[in-house]
Formats: C-alpha cells, structure tokens, sequence
C-alpha cells in the first residue's frame, strides 16, 4: 500500500465514523425505554450499537482477490512505522467509541443478585454508581449479608436480625481497624487475676475469654473475662474433708463453651459443665497418674492418656458419661489432641516417643508416623492435617523438622525447617490457610508455607527458647521460658511491643479483641511463706493477664486488681503501706 492509498483509507474511515456517530445521534432518543419483558433482551441502543459496530468494520474499498493482494504487496510496501500508526489510529477510535449503553439490558432481579454475588465490597461500591438500577441490587441485603459472614462479622446472626446489612458491615470494619489500631499502639487495659494464697499455678488453659486454672492446692478457678468480672468461682473437686493431707495436685486444666476438665496427680478426672453449676457432673478414675488431657472445643468428647492406656469419654443420648473408645499403646503419651469435625465417632492423635498414633473410636490405634530414635516435640491438629516437631538424632543428621501429616490419607505431606534446636510448639489449627506458625529452641519463630514447603519469615524473637505461639492474618503473639511476651506485625517484619514476667509463658491464645497470658513457674513449691501474699505470689506463684483492646485505656497504665484493693484486707493493706514506705525512701 502506497501513501496516496494509506491517505484515502484514513480519510474514508474517518467518513465512515463520523457518518456513524451522527447517525447514532439522530436515532437516540432523549430517555430510552427500559425493554419489559424477558423475552426482549436488548433495546434500540443495543441495535444501534451493533450496527455502528459493523458499520464501521466495513473496508472502505471493495476487497481484493488474494492474487491481486499478493501482487500489490510485492510491488510496493508500507513502512512498518506507518502500519503501526494506522493500526493504533484505529485503536484510539474503537476507544472513543466508550458510549455504546449496554445497562439498558433486563434480567430477572434474582438472576443480577446471582450475578452481584461473586463481587467484593470494593466493586459493589463502583456498580452502585452505575445507574438507579445497578445501585439498588447492589446494594441488596442478601449481598451484605453474605459480605458479613464472609469476613468473620456477626457469624451467628440471621438476615432477619438488621434491617440495613450495609451499615453492619461498615461498622463492623470500623470497629476492626480501631481494634487493630489498638493492637499496634498497646490501647487497651490489663488485669491480673486473683491468686490463690498458699497455692502455685499448675496449668491454665481459655477459651473464647473463659480462662480455668489449676493449683498445687487442688483447687480450681474459672474467669470469665469478657465480662470484667474477676470475682472467679472455685469449681469443686468433691473430695471428703475428713481425708488427711492436702489435696493432689492439679496436673492439666482444659476448658471449651461448656465443658471443664481437671486431670489430678492422683489420677482423678473432674468434668464439670459449666451451664448447670460449680460441681462435677462425671469422675473417672485411673490406676496411674494421667500424662495427658485433651478437650474438644466443638463437642463433650474428653480423651486421656495414662501409663499405656488412651481412653475417650463422651456423654450418651441421656446424658450419662461413658467410655467411648479405648486404646493400648506401646510407650507412655507426651502429646494428646482431638481431631475437630470428626462428626459421630471422635478422632484423637497422640505422641509417644518417636511413634504417633491415630486413634479413632471406631476402629484400633494406627501408627501414623515412626522413625526409630527420633522423638516428638510439639503436635498440633487440624480437622484434616496434624503437624508435629520430629527431634533428628543419629548418625545420619537430618536437622529437627516440622512434618504434616494427612488424617484421610494417613500419610506425609510436607517436611518443613531445618533448625538445630528442637521445635518446641507449633499452631496449625488458628493460622491462616496455607501457613503455620511455630517455635524453637533457638529462640526464633518461623512461619512455614505449605504451598511450597519453605520458611516465609523467621524472627529472632526471645532470649531463650519460645514456648507458645499464635499468629492471625497479620500478626504474631509468641512466650518464652524468659517470661517475655512479644507481639509482631510479621508483614513488616517489626516488634509492636512486649511485656515480661518472671515465669516462663506456657499459655496464650487471643482474638480480634483479647488476650489471655499465663507464666507458671518450674517449681512447685511456696517458698517464703512469711512474707506478704502479693510479694509471694509475684515472685513465685505465677500470674494470668488479661489484655482487653477494646476500651480506649493505655494498657500498662492501668491499675491491677490487687492496686484498687480495699486497706480493709490484709494484702491490699500490706501493699500500701509497703508502696508508701518505698516512695518515701525513694523520696
């Protein structure tokens, strides 16, 4: 194509356009008409746009044989620069051509909500600027209440329960970013829950903001955190007060929405429910002391193990406690823990040495993993996967890992890290899709990607080793035997701040708004019993804090419940005057 061509097929194109576009023009009415009815598809804008489509498609000379084509690109050929600035002029015409309506379009209103369906909250919000149609389904009930629930918000609630789900959900995302503002900035208030005098912690365990704990005592308490009510009732243990001695130890305490467990140095099981009042509503006994305790948090299914012996119990269609499943294994149990949303028969594995077991109701104990001489760290489950920290020795030394395990298909998916020290916890139930969270002996705290079998971050995070971690969508609570608690925004590999007590941290769990700490010391013995219970119980009882992020209170400024004692009690007195005399020598 020579230039004198190149310059008559611009020109007719530009004809043809503007031809087109007056055309369209004149044919527009001032208000179209909506089309009624399914069966009409289209209105006269449509039409109009499919014509204008193919008008302006059409060459503006008659086409060409191939021969004749073929012989006029050998005798002359445009430059590729002029070929490519055709090309684009046409490009840029097709892109001013933005106007073709196509909104006018009717569907059935239950067919544009499936549509709106797969939209965020983001594109919801263009396509209600769109037209008087568009706002209205998209701004449909239905699609807000599937974005609440979606995100976590009110997941209990019914579409029947707000009358604009819209501003729910606004306020519920208002409501998240105060509380992780909150979270970055340490806004908030603590309290310390009341000790037990002449008592050691021996366990302590929460959930949903239920904290149980069990002492060298015997006895056992239960706070209710999310009301602010730390007047904390004892569950008893119903043992004869006319038994000499004191009573066990407390070995393991484990809570859910209904349920309470205490496991006893003397073998004894306490449940109590939770709904009906402060005394046990079923005691087991074993002939040896338990070495591990298990609570479902979904349903009543309590597993045990003592000496070589794994017993689960679960309550019938009447009520009454009764042994579910029961199983021998070869060595004593370091690690137990129940399989979530198993339905009707109840899964548990357990750790025994360099063995683990699956152990399901209905059928026998089944090793799921062993390598002679390669003990077992840590263990946490999912409802379909179950990761463990595996201690390499030997000869041949493979560095300590992480490896994931499939429930259904009994088998490894994944071996992660190759750390010198010993994982000493890891969290695979609370992480995020994909990822899981563990700790080490070499202080650091790593997140493992299951996609790809590699570490995503490793942090140097306490001065000894870490022993308790949770992590969410965008950060990390991690304890260590130092007693420091340490919180981290692990998408930008930064600290937030942190808190330290004397003891090491052996529990933590949190939610979007709380979060529970408890240091329970090694030794459980009372040492200096003549000085004041406070100073006693600070220095060699333990503590339980709990953090609320909801209240707009600086969180270490806020007093401790055993500050605002009364003077009428001797601690609360004792404490005073011990502050006063302190600050007059300070003084």
């Amino acid at each position: 194509m020579d230039d004198h061509s190149l310059d008559e097929f611009r020109r007719r194109w530009q004809e043809e356009l503007a031809q087109a576009q007056a055309l369209r023009k004149r044919r527009r009415p001032r208000r179209p008409e909506v089309a009624a009815g399914r069966g009409e598809q289209a209105s006269g804008y449509l039409a109009l746009a499919q014509g204008l489509l193919e008008g302006a498609g059409r060459p503006p000379a008659p086409r060409a044989t191939r021969a004749e084509r073929q012989d006029a690109a050998s005798r002359s050929r445009s430059p590729p620069a002029r070929e490519e600035q055709l090309v684009d002029q046409l490009i840029r015409d097709l892109n001013e051509m933005d106007d073709v309506p196509f909104f006018d379009i009717q569907l059935p209103y239950e067919l544009a909500i499936n549509i709106f369906q797969y939209l965020d909250r983001k594109e919801l919000g263009r396509c209600a600027q769109v037209s008087k149609t568009w706002k209205v389904i998209a701004e449909d009930e239905v699609l807000w209440y599937r974005l609440c629930q979606q995100e976590g918000h009110l997941p209990e609630s019914s579409i029947s329960d707000y009358s604009c789900w819209k501003l729910i959900f606004q306020e519920c995302r208002a409501k998240e970013h105060m509380l992780r503002t909150n979270w970055k900035n340490r806004k908030g208030a603590v309290s310390e829950l009341e000790h037990i005098p002449d008592a050691v912690l021996c366990d302590v365990h929460s959930h949903d903001g239920v904290v149980i704990a069990g002492y060298t005592s015997g006895d056992v308490r239960v706070w209710d955190t999310r009301t602010w009510d730390y007047t904390a009732p004892f569950l008893e243990s119903e043992y004869e007060e006319d038994e000499p001695g004191m009573q066990p130890y407390v070995s393991f305490v484990r809570i859910n929405s209904s349920l309470a467990v205490a496991a006893y140095e003397d073998g004894f099981l306490n449940i109590w429910d939770l709904r009906t009042g402060k005394y046990p509503v079923h005691r087991f006994e074993h002939d040896a002391r338990i070495q591990a305790l298990a609570l479902s948090q979904e349903d009543a299914t309590v597993a045990t193990a003592s000496a070589f012996d794994v017993v689960m119990l679960r309550p019938n269609e009447e009520g009454y406690w009764q042994i579910t499943a029961e199983f021998e294994v070869q060595k004593l149990v370091d690690y137990l823990e129940i399989v979530p949303d198993t339905g009707r028969y109840p899964v548990a594995v357990a750790t025994a040495g360099d063995l683990v077991y699956l152990l399901k109701a209905e059928d026998s104990a089944r090793t799921l993993h062993y390598v002679y001489g390669q003990p077992v760290t840590c263990l946490d489950v999912s409802a379909n996967q179950a990761a463990f920290g595996v201690k390499s020795l030997g000869w041949v030394y493979e560095g300590n890992k992480i490896l994931v395990y499939s429930l259904e298909a009994e088998r490894c998916l994944s071996k992660l890290g190759n750390a010198l020290g010993d994982f000493t916890c890891v969290n695979l139930r609370n992480s995020p899709p994909s990822l899981m969270v563990s700790g080490n002996m070499d202080r650091r705290v790593r997140i493992h990607d299951l996609r790809t079998d590699k570490i995503a971050l490793s942090l140097s995070a306490h001065q000894l080793g870490v022993s308790a971690v949770q992590m969410d969508d965008w950060k990390i609570v991690s304890g260590g035997e130092e007693g420091l608690v340490s919180v981290w925004d692990y998408r930008m590999s930064q600290k937030l701040w942190e808190v330290h007590s004397r003891h090491p941290v052996r529990h933590l769990s949190f939610n979007s708004h709380s979060l529970i700490t408890a240091n329970v010391p090694y030794e459980r013995v009372v040492r200096n019993t003549d000085l004041d219970n406070f100073t006693t119980h600070r220095r060699h009882r333990g503590l339980i804090h709990a953090y609320e992020f909801a209240v707009d209170r600086l969180a270490f400024q806020s007093a401790l419940p055993v500050c605002r004692a009364s003077c009428d009690s001797a601690a609360g007195y004792n404490y005073d005057l011990a502050l006063s005399i302190f600050w007059k020598k300070s003084g």
